[in-house]
């Protein structure tokens, strides 16, 4: 009789966000096109690569309060 093999994964705070997302926009692909074996790694792939895109996207445009410094005078600056 085979087990299944269990599988573990540690993913970093940033991995997770970004599968989460991924899945977030696999569950909305898969609600506008049936998810078939001859599709899904497609869908997949197309789900990380958005997930991707947006978290790029944020990080570019979103200044966390870990990445402003403030000089002597109390001033705030990008660092």
């Amino acid at each position: 009789m085979e087990t299944n093999k269990e599988e573990f994964m540690n993913l970093q705070s940033s991995e997770a966000v970004v599968a989460k997302m991924a899945s977030t926009i696999f569950a909305s692909l898969i609600t506008q096109s049936p998810l078939h074996n001859s599709n899904e790694d497609e869908l997949v792939e197309k789900s990380i690569a958005l997930a991707i895109k947006i978290a790029n996207r944020a990080e570019k445009i979103i200044q966390s309060d870990s990445e402003w410094r403030k000089d002597d005078k109390g001033s705030a600056f990008l660092a």
